[in-house]
């Protein structure tokens, strides 16, 4: 039994039923799922939700699926670290990692996605499943969709990082490169979309799709003792991510299983694609679109769908927006790293740097309790590294050789 009423237009509030279909027909306006909160309530329990196993179905009735999960069946629960190290670093006192670089069949935030919109797809009846995507979500797409056993079509832009490429193709999708970036690949796929009847996971299913990022809350306010935090820092490339995160929290308060909620979330960009950070900086509804030129490839959509609902959310729990130039995204690489042990793409790099500044801002306060979003794996951008990191010591095979090294690493 599913838990959606239909869908709703997020402009002008005209209802839709549960269709393969995210534009609203009279004012072109984005859908969003709606749900039964009453029936919720009476079912989705803390202890309910406890008893479960760790992935992020076990928030199962706050999902837009029907019958039972049919994909990403151990996706999720990743864990929630607390960073001392580099709490110590920043100035504050309680700062916690939200680590999406692992627990994920392709390690990062698109497999929560993903799980969803394919679940979706075969309720739908789908046996085609195609994305437009920089990166992490041709990943997605690719390995659960052939787990799922779905015909896939993965469109990207042909500048992408090699080893995003690799990492899709190893799972023998149909990989187009397209000679643009995100925004033209998007809009490219648009046109095929209205085409092929295939299951588009962040267009025709996008509604669906979205709703899998509320889980990374929810697990937030559960690993943090059924509590919310009081600032919440988010990588922003669309600004789906960031709304939904805002979205799962109030829907926690809306079913009971939080009784306050005063957290202020903050937005996170590349300075190379800052539409969302740069409209709230200057305190105006309107997102301008920008020629994506930044290390965080994933981050680079210069057109962001739900970048207008981005910073309205940022407005009305009194965050901020802030973005970072690529030597500050390298450099918050490397402070994860060596604080905490966790190895980020350039999206972490962006959070973590974003972070770094808003403290120094004096916006997020030093007695706080903090989250910041790490949403996908340094292995998948190691490129952006090259040329940052320290250098290895190269040695014969001879104990004096190496005595002579640690003459020179004691001596620094």
């Amino acid at each position: 039994m599913g838990y959606v009423d239909g869908l709703k237009c997020r402009e002008c509030g005209r209802e839709y039923p549960v269709d393969p279909i995210y534009v609203c027909e009279f004012c072109f306006g984005p859908l969003e799922v709606i749900y039964d909160y009453k029936a919720i309530k009476k079912v989705l329990k803390r202890k309910t939700i406890e008893k479960r196993d760790k992935s992020l179905w076990r928030y199962k009735e706050l999902l837009p699926i029907d019958g039972e999960p049919q994909v990403g069946l151990k996706s999720g629960f990743t864990p929630l670290i607390k960073a001392d190290n580099l709490a110590k670093e920043l100035g504050v006192k309680e700062l916690y990692v939200k680590d999406d670089t692992v627990a994920h069949p392709t390690l990062s935030f698109k497999d929560r996605v993903v799980a969803v919109a394919l679940t979706k797809a075969k309720e739908f009846g789908f046996d085609t499943v195609a994305c437009a995507s920089t990166g992490n979500l041709a990943h997605s797409v690719s390995a659960q969709g052939a787990k799922a056993g779905f015909k896939r079509f993965v469109f990207i832009p042909a500048t992408l990082e090699q080893s995003k490429i690799v990492a899709s193709l190893v799972y023998e999708p149909n990989l187009v490169a397209v000679d643009g970036n995100y925004d033209e690949v998007n809009i490219n796929c648009s046109e095929i979309a209205n085409k092929y009847k295939w299951a588009f996971v962040n267009i025709n299913i996008r509604p669906f799709y979205a709703e899998g990022s509320k889980t990374q809350g929810f697990e937030i306010i559960e690993q943090l003792g059924w509590k919310a935090p009081d600032n919440v820092v988010v990588p922003c490339a669309s600004g789906s991510l960031l709304t939904k995160v805002w979205k799962s929290f109030k829907e926690f308060k809306e079913i009971g299983i939080i009784k306050e909620l005063e957290t202020k979330v903050f937005a996170a960009q590349a300075t190379g694609c800052s539409p969302i950070s740069v409209a709230i900086k200057n305190g105006t509804d309107v997102i301008r679109p920008v020629k994506p030129n930044t290390v965080a490839k994933s981050l680079a959509i210069g057109n962001p769908a739900d970048g207008f609902y981005a910073s309205q959310v940022v407005k009305e729990t009194g965050g901020y927006g802030e973005d970072v130039s690529d030597e500050e995204i390298i450099a918050g690489i490397k402070l994860l790293a060596r604080t905490e042990g966790i190895f980020a793409e350039t999206a972490g790099g962006v959070t973590v740097a974003s972070a770094k500044k808003l403290i120094e801002q004096g916006k997020i306060g030093r007695d706080d309790t903090t989250v910041i979003c790490i949403t996908g794996n340094g292995l998948k951008t190691q490129e952006a590294l090259a040329g940052h990191t320290s250098q290895m010591h190269h040695i014969s095979p001879k104990l004096d050789a190496f005595e002579e090294v640690l003459k020179k690493i004691r001596g620094k």
